[in-house]
This record gives C-alpha cells, sequence and structure tokens, in this order.
C-alpha cells in the first residue's frame, strides 16, 4: 500500500518555539489514531497537512500533492472535522450542510440531496430543521461530522469526534468512522486523547510528543511483548497459585487483584497451568495471552522524552 501521506523531516517553528522537529512519518490507507499530550504538536500538523501554515523545513506530500502547492486541491480531497464549533448562527442543520456541500463546487440540488443523505447516515433526525444554536453538545458534533464527509472525501481528519458526547452516542460515532473506513474505504486520521476510541477502530497508531514522531506502528505489533506471557484471572489465593506455579517451574508475577501473568504460551503451559490451580484450590476465569495496553504504551513514549528533556 502506498502512503496517503508521506512526511520528510517536517520541521515547524514559532519564533523560538519549534512546534514540530524533523517529523518522518507515512500515514497508510485505514484509520490511524493521532495521540500527544497537550502541546505535542498535533494541530500544527494537522494545519500543515490543510496547507494553512507552511513548514519551516521539510518536505512531503498529501495525496499525492506535494506540501505547500495546490492547497485548495488537497482541501477539497479531505473532509476535516475540527474540534471547535464551526457553524454560521441563523442557519439550521440542513442549511449548514448545503452550505458546506456548496462550497466544495457541488450544484444547488445535489448539496441539498446529499445533505440530508449525511445527516440520516449521522443519526440526526427533525433536528435538521432547527438552529444550530439551539443543538446540544452530541447534536453539534453530529454536525461538524457531516461537514467533514458531505463532499465524499478520500482522507478524513478528525479532531477529538468523541469529545462530550454520552457512552451511546460515542459508540455510534465511533461506528460510523469504523464503517466510512472499512466498508467507504476512507482513510482516516483520528486525532483524540481518549485511547479506548483508537483501540475500537484503529489498526495503527502515531504518537507524537514535544514535537517528535516517537512511535508509528500498528496496534497489533505495539501489544506484542518482547517476550510470550499469558494473562490468567481467578477466584482464589495468589501466593498459592503462584507457589503451585513455581513448584513446576513456571515464572509468574501477581498483575493485580486475582490476576498472574504468566511466562510462555498456552501451547507449552495450559494442562500444567490447569493442575496448578486445582492444587491451589484456584478456580480459572480467564486465560489469554498478554499484551501491551495502549495506556502503558502511550506513558512510556512519553516518558522518554520528558526524560530527554530534563
Amino acid at each position: 500500500m502506498s502512503p496517503l501521506i508521506q512526511l520528510v523531516g517536517l520541521t515547524k517553528h514559532y519564533g523560538a518555539f519549534r512546534a514540530l522537529s524533523d517529523v518522518n512519518l507515512s500515514i497508510l490507507p485505514g484509520c490511524t489514531g493521532l495521540l500527544g499530550p497537550n502541546g505535542a504538536g498535533k494541530s500544527t500538523l494537522i494545519k500543515v497537512l490543510l496547507g494553512l501554515v507552511r513548514t519551516t523545513a521539510g518536505s512531503g506530500h498529501v495525496l499525492g500533492i506535494p506540501l505547500g502547492s495546490q492547497t485548495t486541491s488537497i482541501r477539497s480531497r479531505i473532509g476535516y472535522m475540527p474540534e471547535d464549533d464551526c457553524y454560521i448562527h441563523g442557519l439550521s442543520g440542513i442549511e449548514t450542510l448545503q452550505v458546506a456541500a456548496r462550497l466544495t463546487g457541488m450544484e444547488p440540488t445535489e448539496a441539498i440531496r446529499r445533505g440530508h443523505e449525511i445527516l440520516d447516515f449521522c443519526g440526526a433526525g427533525q433536528e435538521r430543521y432547527r438552529a444550530v444554536e439551539t443543538y446540544s453538545t452530541g447534536m453539534r458534533q453530529k454536525l461538524r461530522f457531516a461537514m467533514a464527509i458531505v463532499h465524499d472525501p478520500e482522507l478524513l481528519i478528525l479532531d477529538e469526534p468523541t469529545s462530550g458526547l454520552d457512552p451511546e452516542e460515542r459508540i455510534a460515532m465511533l461506528n460510523r468512522i469504523r464503517i466510512l473506513s472499512r466498508d467507504f474505504g476512507k482513510t482516516v486520521l483520528l486525532c483524540t486523547h481518549i485511547l479506548p476510541d483508537v483501540q475500537y477502530v484503529c489498526s495503527r497508531v502515531v504518537i507524537l510528543a514535544a514535537g517528535q514522531v516517537r512511535i508509528s506502528d500498528s496496534l497489533e505489533q505495539l501489544s506484542q511483548l518482547p517476550s510470550p506471557a499469558l494473562f490468567v484471572r481467578f477466584h482464589g489465593s495468589a501466593e498459592r497459585f503462584q507457589a503451585a506455579l513455581s513448584h513446576r517451574r513456571i515464572t509468574s508475577q501477581i498483575s493485580g487483584p486475582q490476576q498472574l501473568q504468566i511466562s510462555g504460551t498456552a501451547e507449552q503451559h495450559q494442562l500444567t497451568i490447569w493442575a496448578a490451580a486445582t492444587e491451589a484450590d484456584c478456580l480459572i476465569r480467564g486465560l489469554q495471552p498478554s499484551r501491551n495496553s495502549l495506556e502503558q504504551i502511550f506513558l512510556d513514549a512519553v516518558r522518554q522524552v520528558q526524560h530527554a528533556h530534563s
């Protein structure tokens, strides 16, 4: 697969402040999570991709177009959902969608048809006929999302799309994003602070910290431990279970209340683990391969930068 976004040595200064530092990055088709603490450079990176700011150094291309050239053409092929509200007071939801579609060059009749189609997809009912300034937080999120996809873009850049949503609406939004990526072939760059959202819809993750790319890899690859291990949940005494495993020359460590991490694979130790549990009078509730959590991966990446600058 060819990358839709390719950046080489990208650097951006705001006066003496370096927002991006020698960023080398490839974004492949599919859904990628863009993570980073506040001030990491995520917003600056998005502005660079949209052609809203010029870089200080480096090069790259978006959708095959070199950065800094044909910015109008680039933006016409990208759907951008900003974190903040971007509507015009006095317009209804459907009128707002019609304006957004017309700005991309769509004919008036097609713009109104497409607006209704997208609002149906976003789960907007009769609210579409109300003034946008009367909308709830959830409805404003739907409207911003609809504005980002009304012109059927190839690439979606979504900034905190589930912020402020209740649990039901959050899952509905994530399912829409997943449908667009999986069923309609859209490439999605999901910028968020909510790590479970990335795990729900993304296959790859990019972590920025202090303007640098610290991690860019698949979630599958990142979640694998350096050596295989098993995560066991059980009822009973962890100490007795550990002792029974140790007697059978199996290394383990307590990872939580009634939870053990055991070195090795199920193929190597499954029968022995069950025998040790029986001896320790423990009831196994779950047995699965251990994986690095995205939260731990994120914290480790950020701490490495903090340590390097301390």
